[in-house]
């Protein structure tokens, strides 16, 4: 059965059944439904946020599955607590302490994927009407959570250091809203990570006007050149809520995220969970605990970053070799995305099906925006193809976007 044959089932049955107002306007994601599209043979997928399998540490991972099941047995195996299972919120705390933040395990919830944090904070924050403030452009999977709970969007103008810090201070101040949502470091879609300046700013502002920012954080540790700027955590303390996930350093399919924020909210984010799923998987907790422990995790940070460092580069070169007629593009330090401005007004949109019978794929970049779509843009993943793809595909995008009107 195909998908167009379960929306129409599924439409006869909202007709028959009383199913909620929040499950019948959710829209499907783009990207989920693009990755059936890419996963044809032959398409060079720039698409979804995918890390590359090739570089999983599947040998690494055998033997720590091997050593969980020898260390904690049965425990491992069984129930656990809704917060995380103690030894993964010790690892998570002393990871996301700096020398100007002290975390602490009680600040900390341990979640299925960075996905189920943004649902959680949705759910602890946002009631029909609420306000989000965003960036411009933004998330897509955060404009899909909060789209649950009704909320309602509105976007900050936003250039390569983050946030105007007026524009945001005159939102604040006209909605008054639930929280700030950002992605201050290799920002997906766009690849910008925030500077120090505008980091301060915001939490100037969070704290001025009592609003709660939600960090979410899932590709700092993959900066490749460039210095750290410090984490708005450490800037903001309570009131700021960062989000990790292992889903980009180590695997996805694992599903191990966290929350990591004031003890108080993070006990909201507790009770939560215990309504959503009780707990997080509790042997995949113990693997990345000891993967981490022997220094997997750090090992493997750097061979993935030597990696994504190389075709980051082969992807610009590509770029540059190939679109000479205004095309534009960013250069990130980090992360995962480049984002691409086409000139002309050339629609990204609907030249994605023509993309793909050229087989290649990428994600329209009106997808991002919260408020006001940009259809003249893209956002491509670099870091899941092999160099030699990378080349082959930015030729094929060339040649898809070089022949449109």
């Amino acid at each position: 059965m195909g998908d167009k044959d379960i929306l129409e089932k599924s439409d006869k049955l909202v007709e028959r059944w009383k199913f909620s107002p929040s499950a019948r306007n959710l829209k499907p994601s783009f990207i989920r439904t693009m990755l059936k599209g890419s996963s044809q043979p032959g398409v060079i997928n720039f698409a979804g946020g995918l890390p590359a399998p090739e570089l999983f540490p599947v040998d690494e991972l055998k033997e720590v599955c091997t050593r969980v099941l020898d260390k904690h047995g049965r425990l491992s195996l069984q129930y656990s607590l809704s917060s995380g299972v103690q030894e993964m919120r010790e690892l998570l705390a002393e990871r996301s302490s700096t020398d100007d933040y002290q975390c602490t395990p009680d600040e900390i919830q341990v979640t299925s994927g960075a996905q189920q944090a943004l649902d959680m904070i949705g759910r602890v924050f946002i009631e029909p009407g609420s306000v989000v403030l965003t960036e411009e452009p933004t998330y897509l999977g955060a404009i899909q959570a909060f789209t649950f709970y009704q909320a309602r969007f509105v976007s900050v103008s936003t250039d390569s250091d983050g946030m105007l810090p007026d524009d945001l201070e005159k939102k604040i101040k006209q909605h008054k809203p639930a929280f700030v949502y950002v992605v201050p470091d290799f920002q997906n879609p766009a690849g910008y990570s925030w500077s120090n300046e505008r980091r301060k700013a915001l939490v100037g502002l969070a704290r001025k006007y009592d609003v709660p920012v939600v960090d979410d954080n899932p590709y700092s540790e993959l900066r490749f050149t460039g210095e750290k700027p410090k984490s708005l955590k450490a800037l903001g303390g309570q009131h700021v809520i960062q989000l990790g996930t292992f889903s980009k350093l180590i695997s996805p399919g694992l599903r191990i995220g966290w929350i990591a924020a004031d003890p108080e909210i993070a006990a909201l984010c507790e009770r939560m969970k215990q309504a959503a799923d009780l707990h997080t998987n509790t042997f995949t907790q113990y693997v990345i605990y000891e993967f981490s422990r022997g220094g997997g995790l750090d090992r493997h940070i750097e061979r993935i970053k030597a990696a994504y460092s190389r075709r980051r580069d082969t992807m610009i070169e590509a770029l540059k070799a190939n679109f000479d007629d205004g095309t534009t593009w960013t250069e990130p330090e980090g992360g995962l995305f480049l984002w691409v401005k086409l000139p002309d007004g050339k629609s990204a949109n609907d030249l994605i099906m023509t993309a793909l019978e050229n087989k290649v794929a990428y994600v329209p970049g009106m997808y991002f925006f919260s408020e006001k779509p940009d259809d003249t843009t893209l956002r491509i993943n670099f870091c899941n193809a092999t160099e030699e793809n990378i080349k082959e595909g930015v030729r094929r995008l060339a040649k898809v976007f070089g022949e449109a009107k």
